[in-house]
């Protein structure tokens, strides 16, 4: 690991959040000499985050936690194009009434972690720049410092080419207005770093170069690894949808459940991710029964968020309903493959194969109508796998049709 100056690198690093930085020594001798800005871009695609935005908000947090400022950008423009980073199609259009409102709704997910006051940390809106930019003006200042030669080579348009799938202008331009934004915010915040996961690199990178030729700024870019759990599913996705931050769409109970059915293999490393606990604290806990750091790792996630006295509160109630005996083991239980758990089992199939359905379309029905649940937990995307994520502490997983149908699965 490299031995970083700064206690800024230094906690990203020994914490497992780098994956890519353009010049770190450059940066972290900046970072060493005093506080310096930087920002992560949100677009406002709904009306809260989830937790596969966790990691870029951690990011944040240890950006002010070690003395420096943090920049917090809302995507009200770009949102409006659509980022095709990681997407097969084309994303569904906003309007501009959309994303104030997704905007208004994700503002909340930052303030248990950014300290806004006396700007500490900044929330700005590319909206305010991008819908008042004069189109010619725009192109002749930025298009110059473009090739359309690198630009269908970053993976993004790489992709939806090589598969002949519709990119539209719209969305092929997107990196350039993201570049955009970085000359923006060090012209208006003297914001030197863009931080993101690795699928952004080309983009950002994108914005170090425009800032060098435009303005002779000397900026840098930082991302993460792009983050899955052990067994390969896409961070912040379970069988009932995704995880949200707003404790309206997600109660604390059930984010705190999330985190208590991390995989074995993970523990440690979310730990590190998302929780501060110091790292020592963390390796003795860690090295312990491993169903008790699942239950550190959940009361302290949830207590960044929620706040001490919810995750308190849920780790009670998780206590009172599993380690009394409350899940009734004589449920009809069905036995699966472990392999074929560890590869993802279609949660509709699931059903069918607990016996809880005749068929796909008769699960999509109950679906659709709100019947079906996953470790009590609804269930709302058709889409959605059951992995081993989702064992209970008993080594089962719970589905229930309405009230009154329930089955186990088992994996052997």
């Amino acid at each position: 690991m490299t031995q970083f100056k700064s206690d800024f690198l230094r906690t990203l690093g020994e914490r497992g959040f780098i994956h890519q930085i353009s010049d770190p020594e450059g940066l972290d001798a900046l970072a060493a000499r005093g506080p310096i800005t930087g920002y992560i871009g949100f677009d406002a695609t709904a009306s809260s985050l989830h937790v596969g935005s966790l990691i870029q908000i951690m990011m944040l947090f240890w950006m002010q936690a070690t003395g420096h400022r943090p920049i917090a950008l809302m995507g009200g423009g770009t949102t409006m194009i659509g980022d095709p980073s990681g997407r097969d199609e084309t994303r569904r259009i906003l309007t501009r009434e959309d994303i104030a409102q997704n905007i208004a709704g994700i503002r909340k997910s930052f303030s248990p972690f950014l300290d806004f006051d006396g700007g500490k940390a900044l929330m700005a809106n590319n909206a305010d720049w991008l819908l008042e930019l004069n189109l010619v003006d725009f192109l002749r200042t930025v298009g110059p410092h473009f090739s359309i030669n690198q630009m269908i080579q970053r993976d993004s348009v790489k992709m939806r080419l090589e598969r002949e799938q519709h990119l539209s202008f719209l969305e092929f331009n997107y990196m350039v207005f993201q570049s955009y934004d970085f000359l923006e915010l060090n012209r208006r915040y003297d914001c030197v770093l863009q931080m993101g996961g690795s699928d952004q690199w080309g983009n950002i990178v994108s914005g170090v170069e425009l800032g060098r030729r435009v303005d002779d700024a000397s900026l840098f870019a930082l991302t993460t690894p792009l983050l899955a759990t052990a067994s390969g599913a896409k961070m912040g996705k379970t069988a009932a949808g995704a995880v949200w931050l707003d404790p309206e769409r997600l109660s604390p109970y059930d984010y705190w459940q999330f985190w208590r059915n991390t995989e074995d293999a993970d523990v440690e490393k979310f730990l590190k991710l998302f929780t501060t606990l110091p790292l020592a604290e963390i390796a003795g806990i860690a090295s312990g029964d491993i169903n008790e750091a699942k239950k550190a790792l959940a009361t302290e996630a949830t207590a960044l968020l929620h706040g001490r006295v919810a995750a308190d509160q849920a780790a009670e109630t998780a206590r009172a309903t599993f380690e009394q005996g409350a899940l009734d083991l004589s449920l009809p239980t069905v036995e699966i493959s472990r392999a074929d758990l560890g590869a993802g089992i279609g949660v509709l199939a699931a059903f069918v194969m607990a016996g809880l359905a005749a068929s796909n379309g008769e699960a999509r029905r109950h679906l659709k109508a709100g019947a079906l649940k996953a470790n009590d937990e609804t269930v709302d995307d058709e889409r959605a796998t059951l992995t081993p994520a989702q064992l209970l502490p008993e080594g089962v997983i719970k589905l229930s049709v309405g009230k009154k149908k329930h089955a186990l699965l088992k994996p052997v």
